[in-house]
């Protein structure tokens, strides 16, 4: 019993011997382990770990706060459990409380999970994966689609200029509650990206919102549009799995990953 226990991966290397990604999301996403199981890669095992999700209201800015100050407390203790399952990367499937306060905030959000992990571990938070995506496309003027309110879209909004780029059209949807991003219609989304964000003056269309999935979508406009749709939940995934040295090109899920 006692060496079953004991097990390290090196000793079990016929489980993700080419990475265990554990995965934190939120407790009321519904989307996020849908999108990581579009994108397997062999070898590869997804790990997830859910922190509590005490205020769903989202229909206001003050609800949105509450929202975002009730998850700070929860994050650390998904990430405690999801290490036990001997995990070498951690990818964050929240993005909200990534963008919070610009650039510094993105850098600070990690060295508080650095605390936790240590300062080996690979990990990719959503900010950090949007802004890799667009550099790879070599974009610079922006248009942006959130779920959220205002008081998040200002986050967001700050750290895309930050990070260099022009935002030129940014669109919150106002979803009511955390999980109701989850039930956005694609036909929303679809008039929304057509009518609201895109222009001759963009380079690149992005999503952020873990909750809103738009990996089966996004690919389909890119064709139309001719330009980068990237969906966050793509992001991360794909910035997870290049830092790790997994070069797999998946056909069919999108430039970022049939290109980059």
């Amino acid at each position: 019993m006692n060496s079953v226990i004991s097990l390290t991966k090196a000793q079990d290397p016929w489980i993700g011997p080419r990475g265990r990604i554990g995965v934190i999301i939120p407790s009321t996403n519904i989307s996020v382990e849908y999108d990581c199981q579009q994108f397997i890669a062999s070898g590869v095992t997804w790990h997830t770990a859910r922190f509590w999700v005490e205020f769903i209201d989202l229909s206001s800015d003050q609800a949105f706060l509450a929202f975002i100050e009730g998850i700070r407390e929860t994050i650390p203790d998904a990430v405690r459990d999801v290490l036990t399952a001997e995990v070498d990367y951690i990818m964050m499937g929240m993005s909200a409380e990534t963008f919070w306060g610009g650039l510094a905030g993105n850098d600070e959000f990690q060295a508080n999970l650095r605390c936790q992990i240590g300062p080996d571990m690979g990990l990719t938070t959503g900010a950090t994966a949007m802004d890799a995506a667009l550099k790879v496309f070599g974009a610079k003027n922006v248009s942006v689609l959130t779920p959220y309110q205002s008081v998040a879209d200002n986050e967001v909004h700050r750290f895309f200029t930050e990070s260099g780029y022009n935002v030129v059209n940014l669109v919150g949807m106002k979803c009511d509650t955390a999980n109701t991003i989850a039930h956005t219609p694609q036909g929303d989304v679809i008039d929304t990206v057509l009518n609201r964000l895109d222009g001759d003056n963009v380079d690149a269309i992005v999503q952020v919102g873990t909750n809103m999935s738009n990996s089966d979508l996004f690919p389909v406009l890119e064709k139309q549009l001719k330009k980068p749709l990237i969906p966050i939940n793509v992001a991360t995934i794909w910035h997870a799995y290049r830092t790790m040295g997994i070069k797999d090109q998946l056909t069919g899920k999108g430039w970022l990953f049939e290109r980059y």
